[in-house]
């Protein structure tokens, strides 16, 4: 389930298949800039309340910390590609770790143990090399600006 704003995010729930049918679920989603208002953000607020029932774990990337990435010269459209990306790699890092070979192997077992009923939820992603890269990499995944 991917939403903007509340009102994809209510429509999203109407199928509520899958959460009773015990298929994991998982929601990413954006809220509002705060220049787009109290009543905007109030309406997302509500939405990802209502969100929350429906779904096992909920990602959430405020837009208002695209602020933290861009500069002068960033386009809005450059900064949500950059958020974009965040997701991408994130979900992408998570299968990874089910179909490629690693040190780290897990099955869908797995992942569904850790997301099943997790509630709110954060995804980031480190690389590092060298003697200490499981430190650097862990600490580059927990400093992400957009989370």
């Amino acid at each position: 389930v991917i939403a903007k704003a509340a009102r994809e995010a209510r429509a999203a729930v109407k199928d509520r298949a899958p959460k009773e049918k015990k298929i994991l679920t998982v929601g990413v989603v954006t809220k509002p800039f705060g220049f787009e208002g109290v009543r905007r953000m109030r309406i997302a607020e509500l939405g990802l309340e209502e969100l929350q029932k429906y779904v096992d774990t909920l990602i959430v990337i405020p837009n208002q910390n695209l602020f933290r990435i861009a500069n002068e010269k960033t386009t809005f459209s450059d900064a949500f590609k950059l958020a974009d990306n965040v997701l991408h790699i994130g979900i992408r890092g998570v299968t990874d770790l089910m179909v490629m070979p690693g040190l780290i192997n897990l099955d869908f077992a797995d992942i569904e143990t850790v997301m099943s009923e997790m509630g709110k939820a954060m995804i980031g992603t480190g690389e590092a090399e060298g003697e200490d890269r499981a430190i650097s990499a862990a600490e580059a995944a927990i400093s992400n600006p957009l989370l």
